[in-house]
């Protein structure tokens, strides 16, 4: 019997309308970023009226001790301020297409581009705000300002910072870096260790873990300028920390047994315990999100948006890799807006031959610093012997920790 076979041009092939895009997590980062004094991540919008600069005033607190019956006329208290600079850069994407490829599309792949751009933002924003919470106060400009691809992220790139800039930042915030779980690791009363070699004592036992938690919230309460925990209304004070996936792994089985026994009975415990549900973690005055992409920039490579891997840290503890946690009080950042995120379409189409469209954006990202005396705790010594300054840069709401955070075998 002769079998008739389809010829391979006559076969049937259904192709699907709908498409599948990739993956792109939203912004963790934006439930804690609002416009109000006592955001975590400021949103300031002057720079829409105009200006490539935004000054942003910061003021501590008075420190004297008044007088009573005294005579009190020339004995007045200056007010110790401060003038951050933050500056923006643009932000622009596009896609095009002509009329040929289109004809042959078979599922409107170029109808797909407004939220391939949407999401194309929203990436490179959450990498920025990474980047400024790794990166080490500077009064200049950003480097790459204004450059072809531009610099949004303001001072100097962790991952394009010399070992004596790592120094200097180490010296200037000495009493809010926290390198595995002793402060000895990083000072002593008499001296202020290199970032390379307080890195180079953090042991693969020294993780992110309930007592490392503890010890960098004891900074931001103990360090001076201090760290303004956000307030509720009701008057209890909370922390936010910021930690990759394999730091928050960590934290995560080290509050496994608090979340087992102490909160086993709780009604619907299933929907509220995190040992059962993915999403943030609270303990004593401290939520702790995770943002994956931290762990990502822990990396020797060129990371998505050019930036430089944090190559320091792939190796940088006794036994090898280091993941950064950022624990965060009121105003640790802000994002100066410039121009808000609009369409944008091609102008020079070729006679309707070309369809093209894009987004434009200005802004500017930084972590918050302030020009301050820095001592060593606990001393009357001022850093300027080991590499900081009489006045330092200070990072105003933000602990940095570094914890030995390995990858899953």
């Amino acid at each position: 019997m002769a079998v008739t076979t389809v010829a391979s041009n006559n076969k049937l092939i259904q192709f699907a309308k709908e498409i599948n895009r990739e993956f792109v997590r939203e912004n963790l980062f934006s439930p804690y970023l609002g416009e109000g004094i006592d955001a975590i991540i400021r949103r300031r919008t002057e720079l829409k009226s105009g200006g490539e600069q935004m000054n942003i005033p910061l003021v501590t607190k008075l420190t004297g001790t008044g007088k009573s019956t005294g005579v009190l006329a020339g004995d007045e208290e200056r007010i110790d301020n401060y003038g951050m600079r933050v500056w923006l850069d643009f932000l622009r994407h596009a896609v095009a297409t002509t009329n040929s490829e289109q004809q042959k599309d078979s599922a409107d792949i170029f109808g797909e581009a407004k939220p391939l751009l949407s999401d194309f933002a929203k990436e490179r924003l959450r990498d920025e705000m990474i980047q400024a919470f790794m990166a080490l106060p500077s009064e200049s400009a950003p480097s790459g300002l204004g450059s072809a691809n531009g610099q949004r992220v303001n001072g100097i790139l962790f991952g394009d910072s010399t070992a004596a800039q790592k120094n200097t930042w180490v010296a200037d915030n000495v009493d809010r870096v926290v390198f595995g779980n002793a402060l000895s690791n990083h000072y002593s009363s008499t001296t202020i260790a290199t970032f390379t070699s307080a890195l180079s004592v953090v042991g693969t036992a020294q993780k992110f873990t309930v007592t490392t938690l503890q010890l960098m919230k004891r900074r931001a309460e103990l360090c001076a300028p201090k760290i303004r925990p956000y307030k509720t209304s009701n008057g209890y004070e909370y922390y936010v920390v910021f930690a990759g996936t394999y730091a928050f792994r960590d934290i995560a089985a080290s509050l496994e047994t608090v979340n087992r026994d102490a909160r086993a009975r709780e009604g619907s415990g299933m929907d509220k315990n995190p040992i059962f549900q993915d999403g943030d973690l609270m303990y004593n005055g401290v939520i702790i999100r995770k943002v994956p992409e931290i762990s990502t920039a822990v990396s020797s490579g060129t990371l998505a948006g050019g930036f430089t891997g944090w190559s320091a840290l792939v190796s940088g503890g006794v036994s090898g890799r280091i993941e950064p946690v950022f624990l965060c009080g009121q105003q640790a950042a802000t994002i100066a807006q410039g121009r808000a995120l609009k369409p944008t379409f091609r102008k020079e189409d070729d006679y309707g031959f070309i369809s093209g469209t894009g987004i434009e954006t200005a802004y500017g990202v930084a972590k918050n610093f302030k020009k301050h005396s820095m001592y060593i705790p606990g001393t009357s010594t001022l850093n300027s012997s080991f590499g900081g300054g009489d006045s330092s840069l200070v990072q105003w709401g933000t602990v940095t920790g570094f914890f030995s955070a390995a990858t899953d075998s």
